[in-house]
C-alpha cells in the first residue's frame, strides 16, 4: 500500500476503505509516513470531506492507536459529558456529581484550558489539595466506591490524534467537521464510556461560530458514537454569552457550588439540568421528562451537593472552603467596571471576555503559562439587562495589576449598550440524536 495512492484517491473525491485508513493511522503513528504526506491527506479531507462510514473508520483507527480504558465492570452505566469549549463553562463540576448521585458512573478524563476557553482540570486544581492525577487502580476504585472520578488526560490515549492535531494546527486544516469529530470522539471512545452527551457550543465564545456548522459537527459525532456501539446525544448550546456570571477558575468553582446547593434558576443551572437529564435518560433508558425530574430533585434536596463533597474529599480537596462561599475567593486586587451609557446590553463578545480572564492571569496564552487560580471576572449584568451609565457591570480580579488597565479596556470593547432590548436567545438550540 502506498500513501501516494491514498492521497490521490481522496483528492479525487473517492471514499477510503478500512484497510487504507487503518494502514495510514498505524504507519503515521509509527513515524513511517512523513508529515508532508499526512498534511496532503488532511487537506484533501478538508476540501472533499468524508462520508459517515469513513469518519467512523478514522475515529476507530485513532481510538485503537494507543491505550484503551476498560469500564465493562460497570455494566453499561458509565457516563461522560464533553464540551467543545466555551467561556464560563463549569458544567462538569455540576453535571458529574448530579449523574453520580443518581446511579451513573462518571469515569472522566478532562483537559486544561488554552486560549480563551477554560479547562475542567484547572478549575478543580483551584480547590486546595485536589489531585487531578490518580493511578489506574485508584481511578477505577474511586468510581466503584463513590461513582465519580475526574482526572487529567493521562496514559497513551489516541496518540494518532495527538500527532494529527498538531499537524492540522499548523497546516490550516483544523476547521474540518470530519477531522474535528474524529479527534474528539477518538479520545472519548478510548476512555471507555458507554453513554456520552456532547455539549456543542455555538456563538462568539465558541469554536463553532454559526448554528449550521454546530449542527453538522453534533450530528457527525453522534453518528460516530452509534457506529462504534455507544449511546450518544448532543446538545447545541448558546455561547454568544458566557455561561453563568463567573469567568475564571476558583470563581467558577464558587458559582458551581452555589448551583449544587440548590440555586437552579440561573442560565448555568438550566444548561446543566438539560445535560444531566440527557445523560440520565441514556444511562437508565428512561423518558427525558422523568430524568429531568430526578435531576432537579437531586439538586434541590442536597443529594448532588453531598456527592460533590464526597468526590472532592476523595481526591484530596479541602471541602471546608465551601462552608462560606463569600470567602472562597480572595484575589489581592479587584477593579469594578461601570457602564459607559444608559440602555440595554445588546451584545457581549464572549471570546473577548474569555481573553480578559487570560489577561488577568486566569488562563493560558500558551500551554506552558502558569495560572492564577483566583483571577478572572464576575459579571453583574448580561445581555438583555437594562443598565444605567455608571452602574457596575462587572468586577475584575487578579493578583497583579500589570495588565489590569488593558483588561478593563478590552472588557469595555466586549460590551455593547443600545436603546433596544435584544430578543431572548435560547440556552439550548437543539438536541441531536441518531435516527435508529
Amino acid at each position: 500500500m502506498r500513501m501516494y495512492d491514498i492521497i490521490a484517491k481522496k483528492r479525487d473525491g473517492g471514499e477510503l476503505n478500512k484497510q487504507e485508513i487503518d494502514w495510514f493511522i498505524s504507519e503515521y503513528t509509527a513515524d513511517n509516513i512523513p508529515d508532508y504526506q499526512a498534511s496532503a491527506l488532511c487537506m484533501a479531507i478538508f476540501f472533499n470531506g468524508m462520508s459517515e462510514k469513513e469518519t467512523a473508520l478514522l475515529t476507530a483507527a485513532m481510538r485503537d492507536s494507543g491505550d484503551k480504558v476498560d469500564l465493562s465492570c460497570f455494566g453499561g452505566k458509565t457516563a461522560d459529558k464533553h464540551s467543545t469549549g466555551g467561556v464560563g463553562d463549569k458544567t462538569t463540576l455540576i453535571v458529574a456529581p448530579v449523574v453520580a448521585s443518581l446511579g451513573g458512573y462518571v469515569a472522566k478524563m478532562s483537559g486544561r484550558g488554552l486560549g480563551h476557553t477554560g479547562g475542567t482540570v484547572d478549575k478543580l486544581e483551584s480547590i486546595k489539595g485536589f489531585k487531578t492525577t490518580l493511578s489506574s487502580d485508584e481511578f477505577l476504585n474511586q468510581v466503584k466506591n463513590i461513582g465519580i472520578a475526574v482526572i487529567g488526560q493521562s496514559g497513551n490515549l489516541a496518540p494518532a490524534d495527538k500527532k494529527l492535531y498538531a499537524l492540522r494546527d499548523v497546516t490550516a486544516t483544523v476547521n474540518s467537521i470530519p477531522l474535528i469529530a474524529s479527534s474528539i470522539m477518538s479520545k472519548k471512545l478510548a476512555a471507555g464510556t458507554d453513554n456520552i452527551v456532547l455539549d456543542v457550543k455555538v456563538g462568539s465564545g465558541a469554536f463553532m461560530k454559526n448554528l449550521d456548522d454546530a449542527k453538522d459537527l453534533a450530528q457527525a459525532m453522534v453518528d460516530i458514537g452509534y457506529n462504534c456501539g455507544k449511546k450518544v446525544s448532543a446538545l447545541i448550546t448558546n455561547m454568544d454569552v458566557p455561561l453563568g456570571y463567573a469567568i475564571g477558575n476558583a470563581l467558577e468553582v464558587k458559582e458551581a457550588a452555589a448551583v449544587l446547593k440548590g440555586n437552579i434558576n440561573s442560565d448555568l443551572a438550566k444548561v446543566c439540568i438539560a445535560l444531566a437529564s440527557n445523560i440520565i435518560s441514556l444511562v437508565k433508558g428512561i423518558d427525558i421528562n422523568q430524568s429531568e425530574l430526578q435531576v432537579k430533585k437531586a439538586l434541590c434536596d442536597g443529594l448532588a451537593y453531598n456527592k460533590f463533597l464526597e468526590w472532592i474529599t476523595a481526591q484530596g480537596g479541602d471541602v471546608s472552603v465551601f462552608d462560606d462561599l463569600e470567602n472562597f475567593v480572595k484575589a489581592e486586587y479587584n477593579v469594578e467596571v461601570f457602564s459607559e451609557a444608559d440602555g440595554y446590553i445588546t451584545k457581549m463578545d464572549a471570546e473577548k471576555l474569555g481573553i480578559v480572564s487570560v489577561m488577568l492571569g486566569g488562563g493560558r496564552a500558551t500551554k506552558d503559562d502558569e495560572i492564577d487560580f483566583k483571577a478572572g471576572l464576575v459579571l453583574a449584568h448580561k445581555t438583555g439587562d437594562l443598565v444605567k451609565k455608571g452602574e457596575k457591570i462587572a468586577t475584575l480580579y487578579s493578583n497583579t495589576v500589570k495588565d489590569m488597565s488593558k483588561a478593563v479596556a478590552l472588557f469595555n470593547q466586549a460590551i455593547v449598550v443600545g436603546e433596544q432590548k435584544p430578543l431572548d436567545a435560547p440556552l439550548v438550540y437543539e438536541v441531536v440524536t441518531k435516527d435508529v
